[in-house]
């Protein structure tokens, strides 16, 4: 799996994602979070797993906060790193978080590694390592690639179903069965629920970090910024309505370590 991972993202830059209209608004709607659970604590410790290219690390430590990186890819480890700031980055997986103590931070951003496991096996160990490194009463956030949202459009708008079908990479139900050349894997709540059941840890809330805008590129791009502000004020009114999380391209699951 890291050979196929460090070939996506050696092409792949996150940091042009999420500076893109329909990535603003996943960034913003995470940042928010965030932000509402460290309560401006500067004193609070956070752990950002799977860290990417440093968007969310880099920023919030440019807030003021002790951040931590772990990234598995070299590439993206260097253009965190590159950006001089004050993040204490390593190369490291989700799977095995040893280097660092129990109950060492207040908050653990689990934001890339989900995507890119493909067995319940996995899932859950990953979540059982940032359960771990949290201190008890702190807060773990988790995000997820739907499965709805890859199957409607690779699927359906980029007329691959029937390839999909024929190849065996969708049941009968629909779910998307990931391999790891497949490089993202795809899931439904009941399979996030499961994964804490698992492992034992308490929802707060579950969002959709993007709600429709994944749907709406090419409109968002045409948008001015007036009414780009007045979507980004619809998606946060309606991005907790649980009857609408399942068709975004992504999740925020927010748990605590009781």
């Amino acid at each position: 799996m890291t050979v196929e991972l460090e070939k996506h993202y050696n092409k792949f830059c996150e940091d042009k994602r999420l500076t893109r209209r329909h990535g603003q608004v996943e960034y913003i709607t995470s940042m928010k979070y965030i932000h509402e659970y460290l309560n401006e604590n500067k004193n609070y410790k956070i752990l950002d797993v799977g860290a990417g290219t440093g968007r969310y690390s880099v920023a919030l430590a440019n807030e003021g906060y002790d951040v931590t990186a772990i990234e598995l890819v070299k590439h993206n480890l260097g253009v965190l790193k590159s950006k001089g700031s004050t993040v204490k980055a390593f190369q490291g997986t989700a799977l095995n978080l040893a280097r660092f103590e129990d109950n060492t931070f207040d908050m653990t951003l689990v934001f890339g590694p989900m995507y890119h496991l493909y067995t319940f096996e996995d899932k859950v160990r990953a979540l059982e390592e940032a359960k771990r490194v949290t201190k008890v009463g702190g807060k773990i956030l988790v995000a997820y690639c739907m499965n709805e949202y890859s199957v409607i459009t690779y699927g359906f708008k980029e007329n691959n179903i029937k390839k999909c079908i024929d190849s065996g990479k969708l049941d009968e139900s629909y779910h998307v069965i990931s391999e790891p050349e497949d490089l993202y894997d795809y899931v439904r709540v009941e399979d996030i629920n499961k994964v804490n059941e698992a492992v034992g840890v308490k929802r707060i809330k579950i969002i959709s970090a993007d709600g429709p805008a994944n749907y709406m590129r090419p409109i968002l791009n045409s948008m001015d910024e007036e009414t780009f502000q007045t979507f980004i004020d619809y998606h946060l009114s309606t991005c907790e309505r649980q009857d609408i999380l399942g068709a975004g391209a992504h999740t925020l699951d927010i748990l605590i370590k009781e």
